[in-house]
C-alpha cells in the first residue's frame, strides 16, 4: 500500500510539474528597472546570496517571483536533484528544508533563512 501512494505521487508531481512551472513563467511580473550603475551595485550585494530550492515547491516559487519582480540575479541552487547542493544545505543550515536562503556578510560570517515571508521580507528591505 505504501508504494502504491509512492507511485500515486510521484506521477502526480510529474503530471503537475510543466504546469507549475508554466504558471509561474506566467505570473512572474516585470522586473524593476534600475539604472546599469544602480542594477551593478545590486548585482554586487546579489553575489553574497544563494537560493536553495526545489523547482517545483510552491514556497519556493513564491521567492523566485519576487526575486524576478526585483530584478535580482541570485544564485539558484536546485537541493532536490543535486546531491552536492542538498549537503551543503544540511551541513550548513542544519536542515533540509525549502526554500532558504544563504546570506553571506562582508566578513564571512552566514546566515541562513527558511521561511519564505521572511525571504521575501528581507529582500524588499534590502533592495527596495
Amino acid at each position: 500500500m505504501k508504494s502504491l501512494f509512492k507511485i500515486f505521487f510521484k506521477t502526480l508531481r510529474i503530471v503537475l510539474t510543466p504546469f507549475m512551472l508554466l504558471w509561474e513563467k506566467a505570473t512572474t511580473p516585470k522586473g524593476i528597472v534600475r539604472s546599469p550603475q544602480a542594477q551593478q551595485l545590486v548585482d554586487q550585494k546579489c553575489q553574497n546570496l544563494a537560493l536553495y530550492q526545489f523547482k517545483t515547491c510552491p514556497f519556493c516559487i513564491k521567492v523566485r517571483r519576487e526575486l524576478g519582480r526585483l530584478s535580482l540575479n541570485v544564485s539558484l541552487l536546485d537541493t532536490q536533484n543535486h546531491l552536492q547542493n542538498r549537503e551543503a544545505l544540511l551541513q550548513g543550515g542544519g536542515q533540509v528544508k525549502v526554500p532558504c536562503l544563504k546570506i553571506t556578510d562582508e566578513k564571512g560570517g552566514v546566515q541562513w533563512m527558511y521561511e519564505s515571508a521572511e525571504i521575501i521580507q528581507y529582500l524588499q528591505k534590502e533592495f527596495v
